[in-house]
This record gives C-alpha cells, sequence and structure tokens, in this order.
C-alpha cells in the first residue's frame, strides 16, 4: 500500500512541476503558432487558434526555445518570437519575447508573463517598445518561479485598451 501511495505522490508532483504557456488571441484572425526547440528539446505540434480564442501548450520539463505566430492566409514567416527556458538554472523559468528575427510584426506575440502573478512582463502591446528583447545579448530576459506563462497574441481591439484592468479581467480563469 506504501509504494501505490509513493507512486501516487511522485506522479502528481510530476502534474504540478508541468510547464505550461496559455495562448489568448486578443483579436478576430485566426493564429497558427509553430514552436522550433533548441537542440536536445522535444519537437512540438504546430497548434491552431481561432480568433478571440485560447489554447494551451503543454511543455516537456527543461524544455528550451521559441515560438511565433502566423495569421490565416499568411505566409510562414517568423515575426515577434516567444522565447522560453523552462527548468533553467535554480529551476526558474526564463523567457522573453524577441524582435531580432522580425521588429515590424504587429500581428503576432505580443507579451509572455506569469500566469500566476501578470509580473513580470516581456513584450508590448504596441511595437517598437523598450521591453522586448532587441539585440545579441540585450538584458531583456526575465524569469520567474512560474511554470504556467501567459502570451498574448493579435491585437485588442482599440476600444479594449484599457491596460492592466483588461489583463486582469482577461486572466481571472
Amino acid at each position: 500500500m506504501r509504494y501505490i501511495g509513493a507512486i501516487i505522490i511522485s506522479h502528481l508532483a510530476l502534474l504540478a512541476a508541468a510547464n505550461s504557456v496559455h495562448f489568448i488571441n486578443q483579436d478576430t484572425i485566426s493564429r497558427r503558432i509553430i514552436f522550433s526547440p533548441e537542440e536536445g528539446s522535444s519537437t512540438l505540434q504546430s497548434i491552431d487558434i481561432p480568433g478571440n480564442s485560447e489554447a494551451h501548450q503543454n511543455f516537456p520539463v527543461g524544455w528550451s526555445g521559441n515560438w511565433y505566430s502566423i495569421s490565416k492566409g499568411g505566409a510562414n514567416v517568423p515575426g515577434m518570437l516567444g522565447e522560453v527556458r523552462f527548468d533553467g538554472y535554480n529551476g526558474a523559468t526564463y523567457f522573453d519575447v524577441s524582435a531580432i528575427v522580425n521588429p515590424n510584426d504587429n500581428e503576432g506575440v505580443k507579451q509572455i508573463f506569469p500566469a500566476s502573478t501578470n509580473k513580470p512582463v516581456s513584450g508590448c502591446q504596441i511595437f517598437p517598445c523598450a521591453n522586448v528583447y532587441k539585440k545579441a545579448d540585450d538584458l531583456q530576459t526575465v524569469s520567474t518561479d512560474s511554470k504556467d506563462l501567459i502570451c498574448l497574441l493579435g491585437n485588442i481591439p482599440q476600444h479594449r485598451r484599457r491596460g492592466k484592468r483588461l489583463v486582469r479581467k482577461i486572466f481571472e480563469i
């Protein structure tokens, strides 16, 4: 009986330590999320997110890589990147929004932040901004103890731009 209890507890611990990103599509445009793992991390299937919808993606322990979005009907060209390293130094999650590949993307990845606290935030709703990774060795990568992140995609309609009040409302999950 103790053996079964130990197995159950170990499985619960693994579930609690699961890494994930909750994608929120803020406008009516459907998007595909393309994942690019770093060497040594497993490949993830692309996910499709209809307009004004959400999707949840789990990541393996220690996964490191990035993702970008393609608007429906658009070319498969990387834009703003969401970058993450789960289970990094001291078990922390490191993340940023990167404008290095295509700083002219104003429809893809907007912001990333921990699901539990909404801080720290990488990225912004309107580009260009100072809160993105712009060049190699930039100091824009942030970290959190959280294993669950939120990634905002697309543009908030003008009548809904209310900053933190809107973000709090969206994330009361």
